[in-house]
């Protein structure tokens, strides 16, 4: 199924035509060997950091190795390329573990994304608001504050709701979730940060590279500005991860036309992007999903 999708995705999209990209490709001779080991390498960095950052974070609960941290991970990645907002990867992850341990799992792996998210959004502020203040767009940056507002009172509305028991999450209440960060290891929050951090860095690194291979004369400062905004509005909008190419693509065009990059381009970019961090890592995750088997000891 993950080898339909993406083969669908490359070759049947309207909007990222794989033979154009093929044939832009092979027309500008862009890539060197140097060039494609330095962006796997960027690639490999991306998610090494990611598995480092789950097996901190799962080993509060119980000890996991790299290398099953590592299947864990790249399983769960191509499981939710065909779930919306990548809700999959929180089933798939909890099927590495056994029954008692899977709510625990559950809410590291909520954890591990929310630091990611944390990065995100504090970088994308930044980025949208230096943007807003250079070029006109759709919104303001008074409009971006008033969102933040507003999604805090959402978030503190939802914590005083546990708080009164008006609802549970699945048998978690807010006690129950309290105790939950009380006894996550503050190590375990802080490399869980700094891995996200440094996962950021790479991968956004390796996008303003590839524009700079395709001959775009832009700076790192300017390019940052633009990418980091590409990325908080991404991870906002409600997507299956298979589509997530066609929706940073639509973003990435909008925002870099602002500074008169070259719609081709940009496609080309998010394509290398997504088949980069995506495709090469859920084929080995495909192979890591055909050989698992369902946890009988109680280490993993």
């Amino acid at each position: 199924m993950a080898f339909y999708f993406i083969y669908n995705k490359l070759s049947k999209n309207k909007d990222l035509s794989f033979n154009d990209f093929i044939q832009f490709l092979s027309k500008n001779d862009v890539f060197s060997l140097k060039s494609i080991c330095f962006l796997v390498l960027l690639s490999i960095i991306n998610w090494f950091f990611e598995i480092l950052k789950w097996q901190k974070l799962v080993c509060f609960i119980t000890k996991v190795s790299f290398t099953n941290a590592l299947k864990q991970s790249l399983g769960a990645l191509t499981v939710s390329l065909f779930t919306p907002n990548r809700i999959g990867d929180y089933g798939a992850k909890a099927l590495f573990f056994e029954g008692p341990l899977i709510k625990r799992v559950l809410l590291a792996n909520l954890v591990s994304n929310l630091l990611q998210m944390l990065v995100t959004v504090l970088f994308g502020m930044i980025g949208m608001y230096l943007l807003s203040q250079k070029f006109p767009l759709p919104f303001q940056s008074n409009q971006l504050i008033i969102l933040l507002i507003l999604s805090l009172i959402i978030v503190v509305s939802m914590v005083w709701m546990l708080k009164r028991n008006h609802f549970k999450i699945k048998r978690f209440g807010l006690e129950n979730l309290v105790l939950f960060f009380k006894n996550l290891p503050k190590k375990s929050l802080y490399l869980g940060f700094i891995f996200s951090f440094i996962r950021y860095a790479f991968f956004s690194f390796q996008y303003y590279y590839l524009l700079i291979l395709f001959n775009v004369d832009i700076g790192y400062f300017e390019a940052m500005t633009i990418i980091s905004s590409i990325y908080l509005i991404s991870s906002i909008i409600p997507s299956i991860m298979i589509l997530d190419v066609v929706i940073k693509a639509g973003i990435s065009v909008y925002l870099f036309s602002l500074i008169g990059v070259n719609e081709l381009i940009v496609l080309n970019t998010v394509t290398c992007m997504w088949i980069l961090n995506f495709v090469l890592p859920s084929i080995l995750g495909s192979y890591f999903i055909l050989e698992f088997k369902l946890p009988k000891n109680k280490t993993c």
